[in-house]
């Protein structure tokens, strides 16, 4: 893959897919992580003294459309605010001011207002394609989709490389997957084994142990027999369930949380041996040995919360593994909207060796499937 950092782009045009799909509420970004995630590769564009065309999506509005509350005109001026410079919006391919304005950075309105972007249109694509010299891939959150500004775009330029934080990306969610030291520990939290099942089942092969937590617990404790009262589970997973636990890399917790509702009431700590078929599990007491785990490996893939964690009540689970993990002196890698949200709630995120910022692209990855747009960043070379 052709990395932004290995080439020549002094006084290029470059257009630049990220994700800047924020969330924003009556015109106010609730939060800029996404905005700041971007921030390296436009630098290090500017200070080459390149013009900067940026491509994002922004929620879901009907394609071909364009709805005011999903344009990127706050986006444009938050950005304009963090980078000191000013960001003009464009609202169409055809503007005659693409790369002539008063500003070296531009911002393209929401991708999705554009039809064919969904359907990877190839015509779509070959437009973004040739608006610039060089068209950077950036947007490893949107990685996983076969659209038109993620796939038809980089196949159709004739040059095409990978940004700084997708080069980051994958250097270390590479190095988590196949280049790790053990012991290799796994943890994986979350409501469903079904949406990790892919997951649970590549990371089987190649980790020493697996913690789990929330209701991917609560499935797997059922699989091996016990009695989780009205927990959430997935039924279906079960037999699926046993086969995973036959490895024995499956940690199960031996403490819960327990309580009669989701508002806490009758709230209990106790062995999973004492559950009854009143009480719900909604969050972890990790025990001793599973400290020692954390402590002893030398890589660690962090993936959803142990328990109900957005709950104060159902928290500690979550807190106590974010500490650990913040403690280990193994390279740890985190992923998921949530995980980050407990990253941030409880240690310092530099605690972490790495937070991915995608989601879908990052579990996709983590099952050792190649993304879309990596697999067409790596087919293309770069012409002169």
């Amino acid at each position: 893959m052709i990395n932004l950092s290995s080439l020549n782009i002094n006084n290029k045009n470059l257009v630049i897919r990220v994700d800047m799909n924020v969330p924003i509420k009556d015109g106010v970004i609730l939060d800029s992580t996404r905005i700041k995630a971007c921030l390296p590769t436009i630098n290090y564009a500017l200070k080459k003294n390149a013009k900067v065309l940026l491509i994002s999506h922004l929620g879901r509005p009907i394609e071909g459309k364009f709805e005011e509350k999903f344009s990127l005109k706050p986006v444009a001026e938050s950005l304009s605010k963090i980078i000191n410079l000013s960001c003009e919006l464009i609202e169409n391919l055809e503007a005659k001011d693409i790369f002539k304005g008063k500003s070296n950075l531009q911002v393209l309105e929401n991708i999705r207002f554009f039809k064919g972007e969904k359907d990877n249109c190839p015509d779509l694509g070959f437009k973004l394609a040739n608006l610039g010299d060089l068209y950077v891939f950036d947007a490893f959150g949107t990685a996983h989709r076969k659209q038109a500004s993620t796939y038809a775009a980089i196949e159709k330029a004739s040059n095409a490389c990978a940004g700084l934080l997708l080069e980051k990306e994958n250097k270390y969610l590479t190095q988590a997957l196949n280049n790790f030291d053990k012991p290799f520990i796994a943890v994986v939290g979350g409501a469903k084994v079904s949406t990790k099942l892919k997951l649970l089942k590549h990371i089987n092969s190649v980790a020493d142990h697996i913690i789990v937590g929330g209701g991917i617990a609560n499935t797997f404790l059922k699989a091996a027999g016990f009695n989780i009262g009205k927990s959430l589970v997935e039924d279906s997973m079960i037999s699926i369930a046993k086969e995973i636990l036959e490895s024995e890399k499956i940690v199960l917790p031996k403490n819960v949380v327990t309580s009669s509702s989701f508002e806490g009431e009758n709230i209990s700590g106790k062995s999973i041996l004492e559950i009854t078929e009143d009480e719900m599990i909604l969050d972890l007491d990790i025990d001793q040995d599973t400290f020692s785990l954390i402590n002893k490996s030398k890589t660690i893939l962090w993936n959803g919360p142990m328990g109900v964690f957005e709950n104060n009540f159902f928290e500690k689970g979550t807190k106590d593994l974010s500490k650990a993990i913040a403690k280990a002196k193994a390279f740890s890698l985190a992923g998921g909207g949530e995980t980050l949200t407990a990253i941030n709630k409880y240690i310092n995120s530099d605690d972490v060796s790495y937070c991915s910022t995608g989601g879908g692209a990052f579990l996709e990855f983590m099952e050792g499937k190649v993304l879309p747009s990596i697999k067409v960043l790596n087919s293309k070379e770069i012409r002169s």
